[in-house]
This record gives C-alpha cells, sequence and structure tokens, in this order.
C-alpha cells in the first residue's frame, strides 16, 4: 500500500492529467472555483488524450460560468464541443455563457440543439421558448423603431433624394418578409403610405405602392383591411391580392387565414372597381390598359375543365358593354376615353377570351344579344354615334369574330358602312373602311364584300387625296384581293394587280415622312397580299421594306400581321396533302382543285428563308416574343414558332438563329401557346440543341428550361422526324454534364429513349443509343442495367452486332462505359445471351478503327472485373485476336485499339493466364 501511495504522489506531482481532473472536480463541489480552475489548466498543459481534453474544457466552463466570465465559459464550451459536437452539457454551458453575452442568436441554436438531442428535458424546453420570445421581443422593438425612421424620412421636408430614395427601398425590401410587412402593417403603415400617395409625388406614390404590394402579397386577413382604393392605384398590387383572394397564391400564412372567411364579396368588389375604371375618364390609358389587362388574365378560366366560370358570366352582365364602350372610341372625335395604341386591341383580346369561356349556346346567345343590342341603333342625325356602333363592331371582328361576323349581316349594318364610306368626314371614312377590312377575314363573307365593296374602295382609293384614307381603302383591296389564299386558281384580281398593290404597300412602308399608324396598315396590306407568291418572292428581295418592318413589329400592336407576314413568306401554314387520285376524281365530277403557283415550290422557299435571315429575321422575332401576353396572343406565338421552325430547316441556318438570339427566344413559344404551336417551337429548339454548344444557345440556366420541351417530343404521338431531332438534341444536352443527365432522367425520358432503342427505323434506333450511350455515365442508369428481369443489357449486347457502324458506336460505347462503372454487369453480360462471345469478337476484328476500340476496352473491363470471367476469355479464340491486334506496328488511325489490345494481355500476364513468348 506504501508503494502504490507513493506513485499516485509522485503521477500527481508530474502532472498526471486524470489525478488533476479528478483534484479539480473535489474543488468545485467544494465551492472552491479558483483552484478548481487552476486544477483543470494544469491538467490541460499535460493531457495529450483529445476526449479528456474535451470534458475538461467542459468543467472548467462550469467554473468560468460561476465565475461570470462569460466569453472564457463560452470559449472552453467551444473547444468541448469541437471534439463532441453533441457534448450536450457543454452546449448547454455555451448557451447560458452567449445568453449572458448577449447573443441570443446564437445561444438559440445550442439550446435547440439540446432539445433535439433530449426532447423530454424540461429545462432545455424552458429555455427554448424564453429565448424564442426574447429574440421576437427584440426583432419587433428593432423592426418597430426602422419602420418609424423610414416613415420619418419619406415625409421629411428636409432629408436629400438620396435619404429618401434609400429609406423607401429599404421599406420595400421589409414588406416582402411576411415579419417586417407585419410590423408596418401593426404600426399604422398603411395610413402612412395612404398619405405618402395622397403626396401626389411620383416616386413616393411607386415606393407606398411597392410596400402594400409585399404586405398582400399572399396574406388575405391583411388584404382584408386595405380600401379598395389603394388597390386600384397599381396592377401588381391588384394582381397580388387577388391571387390571395382567389386562392391561386395557396401559400399559408398560420392561424389568420381563418380571419377571412368567405372572399367572394372582395373579389367581386375588384371586379366591379375594374370594370369602372376600363371607362372612368379619370384613368389614364395606361391605367385603362392594366384594368384591361387585370380582367384579361384573372377572369377566363386558366383550365376549361374546370366548372366554375362565374367569373366570366358577372364580368359579361357587369360590364360586356363597358368593354365594348372601349372598342367604339373613335381617337379623332372629341371627348373620347384616355387611351394607348393598344387599349383598343387589348380590349378585343379580352372580348374573345370571355367569348372562348363560355360553355353553352344559351351564354352565347345572351353574349351576342348584349352586342347586338349595343350596335343596332343607328341615327341619320347623330353620325359620332353611328361610327361609334361601326368601330365597336370592329373590335368584336377583332376578337369573337364570329359575333362580329353575325352582326354584320344583320338588316341595315353593311348599308350603314356604305354610307359613311360615301360619308364627306375624313373620321366616318376611315371607320368605315377598317370594319370592311375587319369584316372581310373569312372567306365565306368576303365573297359578299366583293360584290358590294371592291367598286366602293377602288373608287374611294382613286377620288381621295388623303393617305389615311387611300392607305385603308388599299388594305381593303389587299384582303378581298388575297380571298383565295394560296391558291393560285382562286385569284380574285387580274392578273398583276397584287403585285402593284404590294408595292405601293412597300412604298408606304419605306416612307419615314408618314405617321407610324399609316405605316403600320401597309403591313396589315402585305400581312394579305403575300399568300400570293410573287408578292412574296417581290418583298425578300425588297430589303428595305423588310428591315422597315421589323423595326416597326417593335410597336406590338401589329404583330399579328408581321407574323402573318412571315408565315406566308416561309410557307409555314398547314397545306392540304394533295393525293392524285382524289384530284383526278374532283376533275371528273367537276370540283375545283387548287393548285400550288410555281413560286411555292421547296427551291423558292429556301430562296426566300435565305433573305429573311440575312435581312435580320431572328432579332425582330427575339423581340416580338418578349411582347405583353396580352397581345401575344397564344395565335401569334404559334404562328412565330412556325416560323422558327421553317429557318431552322437548313442546318447550316441555325448557327445564325442562335447568334440572333433565337435560342432563348424559343423557350417561351415551347412552354405556352396553343398546342400545335408549342409543338413546333419545341422541334425547332430540338433542331437547334441538336448541332449547338448549349452553353452559346441557352446560356446559364435557360439550359435547364429546354429539357421539357425536347422530353415532350418523344411521345409516340409526335413524327418520326421530331423524336429523332428531340433524341439527337438530348444527345448534345447528355454530354455536357451531369446535372443536364439528372435532369433528363428527372422529366422521365429514360423509358421513351429505351422504347426507341427498339425502334425499326435505323436512324432513331442509332439516335437513341447514342442518347443512352451518353445517359450511362449517370449512376442512376448505371443501376437500371443492373436490375433484373429486363432486357436492357441484351439489347445492348445484340446492337453490338448490328451491321451499322454509328450504331455499333454507339451501342459498344455505353457497354464499355457500364462495365467499366460497374464490375457485376461484366459477368450479367455473359449470362443476358449466347452470343456475347462471337459478337465481341467481331467487334475486336471489326473494320472500323472505333467499333475496334471499344470492344477492346470491353474485354478489358471484364478481365479486371473477375478472374474465372478473364480465365474463359483467354480460353477462347479472343486470346489470338488480342495477340495479332497488340502485335501490330503503330497506326495513328487504329492506335487507340492497339493500346487496348497490348493494355488486355498485360492484364492476361498479371493473372498469370499467359506467359511471356522467350526465345
Amino acid at each position: 500500500s506504501n508503494s502504490s501511495l507513493h506513485c499516485s504522489k509522485l503521477r500527481l506531482k508530474m502532472g498526471d492529467p486524470v489525478q488533476l481532473k479528478d483534484e479539480g472536480n473535489k474543488h468545485f463541489q467544494a465551492g472552491e472555483i479558483d483552484k478548481a480552475i487552476e486544477s483543470y489548466t494544469k491538467a490541460l498543459k499535460v493531457c495529450k488524450d483529445k476526449k479528456v481534453q474535451a470534458v475538461i474544457f467542459r468543467n472548467r466552463s462550469a467554473c468560468f460560468l460561476k465565475k461570470e466570465n462569460y466569453t472564457s465559459a463560452a470559449s472552453d464550451a467551444s473547444k468541448a464541443i469541437d471534439v463532441d459536437a453533441a457534448d450536450i452539457k457543454a452546449l448547454y454551458r455555451r448557451c447560458q455563457a452567449l445568453e449572458k453575452l448577449g447573443k441570443l442568436d446564437m445561444a438559440f441554436k445550442d439550446v435547440q440543439r439540446c432539445a433535439t438531442l433530449e426532447p423530454k428535458n424540461k429545462t432545455f424546453l424552458e429555455t427554448l421558448r424564453r429565448l424564442g420570445a426574447e429574440i421576437q421581443q427584440k426583432t419587433s422593438f428593432s423592426t418597430d423603431s426602422r419602420v418609424q425612421n423610414m416613415f420619418d424620412i419619406l415625409f421629411s421636408e428636409e432629408e436629400d433624394k438620396e435619404k429618401k430614395e434609400k429609406a423607401a427601398n429599404n421599406l420595400i425590401v421589409l414588406a416582402r418578409e411576411d415579419a417586417g410587412a407585419e410590423r408596418i402593417f401593426q404600426n399604422n403603415g398603411v395610413a402612412l403610405l395612404m398619405q405618402l400617395i395622397e403626396t401626389g409625388k411620383a416616386e413616393m406614390i411607386l415606393a407606398a405602392i411597392r410596400t402594400l404590394s409585399g404586405m398582400c402579397t399572399g396574406h388575405r386577413a391583411r388584404v382584408s383591411n386595405i380600401r379598395r382604393g389603394i388597390a386600384l392605384a397599381t396592377c401588381n398590387l391588384f394582381q397580388c391580392i387577388y391571387e390571395s383572394l382567389s386562392g391561386a397564391d395557396n401559400r399559408v400564412y398560420g392561424k389568420e387565414e381563418a380571419l377571412v372567411l368567405d372572399s367572394s364579396k372582395d373579389l367581386k368588389t375588384i371586379l366591379i372597381a375594374l370594370l369602372e375604371m376600363v371607362t372612368s375618364k379619370k384613368v389614364s390609358g395606361h391605367g385603362r390598359d392594366q384594368a384591361l389587362n387585370l380582367l384579361t388574365k384573372n377572369v377566363p378560366r386558366k383550365d376549361k375543365k374546370e366548372s366554375d366560370h362565374s367569373k366570366t358570366l358577372f364580368t359579361i352582365d357587369h360590364g360586356l358593354k363597358k368593354i365594348l364602350k372601349v372598342c367604339g372610341q373613335v381617337p379623332e372625335l372629341p371627348d373620347q376615353l384616355p387611351m394607348t395604341e393598344n387599349t383598343q386591341l387589348i380590349a378585343s383580346v379580352l372580348l374573345n377570351k370571355l367569348y372562348d369561356d363560355l360553355r353553352c349556346d344559351p351564354e352565347r346567345d345572351n353574349y351576342r344579344d348584349v352586342c347586338d343590342e349595343y350596335i343596332k341603333y343607328f341615327d341619320p342625325n347623330d353620325m359620332d354615334k353611328n361610327i361609334h356602333a361601326i368601330n365597336a363592331l370592329s373590335g368584336l371582328l377583332q376578337g369573337p369574330f364570329d359575333v362580329g361576323n353575325a352582326l354584320v349581316g344583320r338588316q341595315g349594318v353593311m348599308e350603314m358602312m356604305v354610307a359613311l364610306c360615301s360619308s364627306e368626314r375624313e373620321v366616318d371614312q376611315l371607320v368605315a373602311i377598317e370594319a370592311i377590312i375587319h369584316a372581310s377575314t373569312k372567306m365565306s363573307r368576303a365573297s359578299f364584300i366583293i360584290s358590294n365593296g371592291v367598286s366602293l374602295l377602288k373608287d374611294i382609293y382613286k377620288k381621295t387625296k388623303n393617305e389615311k384614307i387611300k392607305i385603308r381603302a388599299l388594305v381593303g383591296l389587299c384582303k378581298l384581293g388575297s380571298a383565295g389564299g394560296d391558291d393560285y386558281s382562286m385569284r380574285q384580281f387580274a392578273e398583276g394587280s397584287t403585285e402593284k398593290l404590294a408595292k405601293q404597300c412597300r412604298k408606304w412602308l419605306c416612307n419615314p415622312t408618314l405617321d407610324v399608324r399609316t405605316r403600320k396598315w401597309a403591313i396589315e396590306g402585305l400581312a394579305y397580299l403575300t399568300s400570293d407568291a410573287d408578292v412574296k418572292d417581290d418583298f425578300v428581295e425588297d430589303e428595305p421594306a423588310m428591315r422597315a418592318m421589323f423595326e416597326l413589329s417593335k410597336d406590338k400592336t401589329i404583330l399579328y400581321a408581321v407574323a402573318c407576314t412571315l408565315v406566308n413568306c416561309t410557307n409555314s401554314y398547314d397545306k392540304k396533302e394533295i393525293i392524285p387520285e382524289m384530284v383526278q376524281l374532283a376533275k371528273f365530277s367537276k370540283q375545283h382543285v387548287p393548285e400550288q403557283h410555281p413560286k411555292d415550290k421547296k427551291d423558292f422557299i429556301d430562296s426566300r428563308v435565305k433573305k429573311l435571315l440575312k435581312a435580320g429575321v431572328t432579332s425582330a422575332l427575339a423581340v416580338m416574343v418578349k411582347a405583353d401576353s396580352s397581345i401575344l396572343t397564344d395565335q401569334t406565338k404559334e404562328m412565330l414558332a412556325r416560323v422558327f421552325l421553317a429557318l431552322s430547316e437548313d442546318p447550316k441556318d441555325r448557327g445564325t438563329i442562335v447568334a440572333h438570339g433565337g435560342g432563348k427566344a424559343l423557350i417561351p413559344l415551347a412552354i405556352e401557346g396553343t398546342d400545335a404551336g408549342k409543338i413546333k417551337a419545341c422541334h425547332a429548339l430540338a433542331r437547334i440543341a441538336a448541332i449547338s454548344n448549349p452553353d452559346i444557345a441557352f446560356p446559364g440556366e435557360r439550359v435547364y428550361e429546354v429539357v421539357r420541351p425536347l422530353v415532350s417530343l418523344l411521345n409516340t404521338e409526335r413524327d418520326g422526324t421530331q423524336n429523332f431531332d428531340a433524341l439527337r438534341s438530348l444527345t448534345n444536352l447528355a454530354a455536357k454534364s451531369d446535372k443536364l443527365r439528372l435532369k433528363i432522367m428527372k422529366e422521365k425520358a429514360l423509358p421513351e429513349i429505351e422504347n426507341y432503342m427498339f425502334e425499326e427505323h435505323e436512324q432513331i434506333r442509332q439516335a437513341a443509343t447514342e442518347c443512352m450511350c451518353n445517359l450511362v455515365c449517370c449512376k442512376e442508369v448505371q443501376e437500371r442495367y443492373m436490375e433484373d428481369g429486363n432486357d436492357k443489357l441484351k439489347l445492348l449486347v445484340l446492337l453490338c452486332s448490328e451491321e451499322d457502324d454509328k450504331l455499333q458506336i454507339a451501342a459498344a460505347g455505353a457497354l464499355a462505359m457500364l462495365t467499366a462503372a460497374q464490375k457485376k454487369l461484366c459477368v450479367k453480360m455473359t449470362k443476358v445471351t449466347v452470343q456475347w462471345l462471337e459478337i465481341l469478337q467481331r467487334l475486336c476484328l471489326h473494320d472500323n478503327p472505333q467499333v475496334q476500340h471499344r470492344g477492346m476496352v470491353i474485354i478489358f473491363n471484364m478481365l479486371e472485373a473477375d478472374e474465372e470471367l478473364a480465365k474463359k476469355l483467354i480460353e477462347s479464340e479472343l486470346l489470338e485476336i488480342l495477340s495479332y491486334v497488340a502485335k501490330q506496328e503503330d497506326n495513328p488511325k487504329r492506335q487507340d485499339a492497339i493500346d487496348a489490345a497490348r493494355a488486355c494481355v498485360s492484364r492476361a500476364m498479371d493473372l498469370g493466364l499467359i506467359k511471356p513468348f522467350t526465345q
């Protein structure tokens, strides 16, 4: 015992860390904190074991807490946590120290971790609750003072402009966070923001509106406390309010949702307010446009499968006449509503969308009756009222054409148009001619007007000296002259007449001294006349006219006319297939047989496309795609997609399209629009993506947006050309990065690609196999090949035996990568088909060096994977093939295959399966 006591004293004297730690513990329990710190400090100096060090740091941290030395306490606890992140005692001690140091956020995180490790510990839970409340209270006080300070700066007359702008921006940012928005709301923010609006200063109004927009986003309870007058001040705010109340913004904001039980009344109030804006003289032209845009966006159903279209019926009942009033405005007359150049077109789009949203004939009859009631009364003594009615009819003809067309046929309407054409007032003639132009959209109606209106329009064209009237009369003649479309045998006018009309249109188009509105009518004329192939050819030869049209297309009101002209010039409209047998039958029965113009043949079309590209059509299309959605209708989008598809026909032109922003412009066309338009845009995208560098064609994150449209073309309902181009484009993208490969997988393209690997069509089968070759780098794809119960691996092996070199390169390349990545597949490959060895031998003897190289790599992977399999391979005729290739002299054309064969022989030697040849 004396001996052990002596040893113990000796260890303590020399500085045993465990003994010193225990000594420190005793001092701590006795309340001798300074002595405890001294013992722990000595122990740390001699301790080498990290785990023991952590315990000592944790204990010394408790001592420092007692001494109220919180910085040292936090530091020691952190050192213990560095060794063991789940040291619950150290975490809680650091939490206590940080709280005393005022670092509540950091303390809260530590106790949160403690509560996670011991969820039933009451001390941790109580501390967590207490710290959470303190942080919230502190934040609220801080935010409240910031909010008040910002308003003080904004209302101050003394503060400079820069300070006010900064305060306004801070307020906007704060309003976008839910906590910040709540503080503004609770601090009388709405009333203060109203005062900002009432200052009448543009920058103050803008700041107030943006702040209110942030406060209203996704929060019903807050919205219900903001008066309607504020909401009317901005389109964006209105949209946020509407989405929140209608449920389009479905984010959850806790218990406050329950405060608003029924939002339908608020929604109707908003609709009525918007409809009042439509005909209010106090509203500016831009404000009216925004009101119409909001109605267009929010009233008609987005999905026709939804049964509830009550908003549409409500709008028709309370506002159809108001929208017709906007369409009927004649800017040349006094006392008209303030409007922009887009207003009446936006109103026509809204009329059309409302009509399309109706579900049954009685609803459509009611719509027609309201329109009929609005325009049918003509007063011989009030010409202003008459032209208002005819202009409203023009609005209908540009919107729901069937409704307008039915009204044109009513007794007295055509007579009124003719009477207005004969009027001495310029404005009467302008309105009447525009109505005739819009009324002759459909061929059946045009045939009626040809017999009544052509002579009238010709007479006006010859007699008038007013350029505005002259050009409209010309457009009317253009439209009537193109009633037969591209049917060469259905020309309405004498040979050469349409070319003369088109020449005059081009002349006006290139005349910068004319007002823009008049020049735009020249494009309207060309939109009709370019259905004639002679006119198309003349137009693309006139580069100044094309450039003038592209420049004017920046004015969004003529997007449709420009799109029509381009569709006609590229012949990208739908064409009926002419079956020779049916032609003979039609001739026999004396029926009309459509005839193709000689200049509508492929070589002429290709020539026109080249000239359009040279004139800068791609840049013009890219600008047009960015137009506001209310003007860029789905039909216009489809036409732009048709043009893009025609432009991308020749692979040599695709680089030009990419260079002028065509790749980026196609993405929105592929995502939104008519089904036909989306398919054509997707196909154009596929053509571009197949041969372009994705980084250049679709810079940044845009490349990931391209994947879904391309995958949609793999649908079996798409035609073979679309399938092929989609596979080639996905092959190109899959070669780019793992992230893109995963995106292709995520869009569920893999099953479709695998299906096309079974396709009978050689090019599609090859494209699918090449795509799979690039995708097998992905671990998820490799796992699919490792699964049992499918023929995926067997198919790849069998494709290696096909005659086509490109197909063999792709299939063998995929096998080479799979067997390199997953050794189990080397063994599995020998079980999928009895022909496996024969197929590999053929690959290794192939004339094509690329195929041969891939075959050699597969053999090398199999030699690496399994010794039994390696032995089987070397015992076969493969050894002779490997030896023959390995002994060949170096040859740059076949060097990869020779090097791979030598690597195989070397591996076989390493395994002891063959011995080096000695003399």
